[in-house]
């Protein structure tokens, strides 16, 4: 029996570090060691403030104590009976907390390539999460978009517009050390202002034109309506960013006389089997990812902003609540536990 330290949230704004023991895997299951893991800081942020209204996903799925993150890579350190295709030595990422070991099903562990690091692997879930928005977008060649928020998803859908030829890849967020990280990675402008005082800068890139499309990626009520405002009529407008408020949104003026559609997306929506009419499983998405970043075409060691041994966690979520500005990729090192 092994023993295991994770990061658990015992209740609302308040973070420790617990042990439990591990029994060797089941049948059908691995037994992992952690080698790194990344906040998912909008998400994660959320879950720990713990404010949610009732009837959304986050007051069905958070319950304290609550164990969060869902970026894990590790190392394959024991096999149950029955699992074929994974062995001891193997690097696996998954959708696990943050945890020193763990047991999961076999068919949940992606096999990382060999050309990709542990740090570029937890972004893979992440990386998944994006495709999902670009996809739903129904983007075509040439069109002009904007990325409102520039946290770690707001990046990658950055990265994802280039490589899907946007004529214009518009970056709006208010911290500037996040718009040259964005700059550095295709966005063609970069404007540092909230979204409610974009609305004359976009005109003007545009000559007028304004957005085909507009990727909400904050998760915050409050850029919904002025969001609204950038595009062009028959504009789409993705939610990528889930707000545990919802009560707190308000549409604002010209949606529907502007014939606007609004496309909500979500992690979860990944098919687990490709099909004919959906052949971009969530293992094909996956591989897609890892095939961009081991041809150098999308970037996300670059994105990484602070490491942190486990232990540290309570100072790290503490810093997160009271000023994340200058914190994009935040990773949990489990080798300085």
């Amino acid at each position: 029996m092994t023993q295991s330290s994770y990061i658990v949230f015992p209740e609302s704004k308040r973070v420790a570090l617990w042990q439990e023991a591990m029994d060797p895997p089941a049948a059908g299951e691995v037994l992992c060691e952690a080698t790194r893991s990344l906040v998912s800081i909008g998400t994660e942020t959320h879950c720990l403030r713990g404010i949610f209204d009732p009837g959304t996903n986050w007051e069905g799925w958070v319950r304290y104590p609550f164990r969060p993150g869902y970026c894990m890579v590790g190392q394959v350190v024991a096999v149950g009976k029955d699992v074929a295709g994974l062995k001891e030595g193997d690097r696996i990422t998954s959708r696990t907390p943050h945890q020193q070991f763990f047991k999961l099903p076999a068919q949940e562990a992606y096999t990382i390539p060999s050309e990709i690091s542990d740090e570029e692997a937890t972004w893979v879930r992440l990386g998944v999460t994006t495709q999902l928005g670009v996809r739903r977008a129904g983007l075509q060649l040439g069109e002009s978009v904007a990325v409102v928020g520039l946290g770690m998803l707001g990046q990658l859908v950055v990265q994802y517009l280039v490589l899907s030829g946007a004529r214009r890849v518009i970056a709006i967020d208010p911290v500037p050390s996040r718009l040259r990280m964005a700059a550095a990675h295709g966005a063609t402008h970069s404007l540092c202002l909230d979204v409610a005082g974009a609305r004359d800068e976009v005109a003007l890139i545009t000559r007028g034109r304004m957005l085909d499309v507009v990727f909400d990626v904050t998760g915050h009520p409050a850029v919904l309506s002025p969001a609204v405002q950038l595009l062009r009529r028959l504009g789409r407008l993705v939610l990528l960013g889930d707000t545990p408020t919802p009560t707190q949104q308000s549409l604002g003026p010209n949606v529907l006389s502007n014939s606007i559609a609004i496309l909500g997306i979500h992690g979860s929506a990944s098919p687990a089997q490709s099909t004919d009419f959906s052949p971009w499983s969530r293992d094909e998405m996956n591989d897609l990812f890892c095939d961009y970043v081991s041809q150098g075409r999308l970037r996300v060691t670059d994105l990484i902003t602070q490491r942190y041994s486990p232990r540290q966690a309570a100072e790290v979520y503490a810093r997160l609540l009271a000023d994340p500005a200058e914190m994009v990729g935040v990773m949990f090192d489990w080798s300085l536990l």
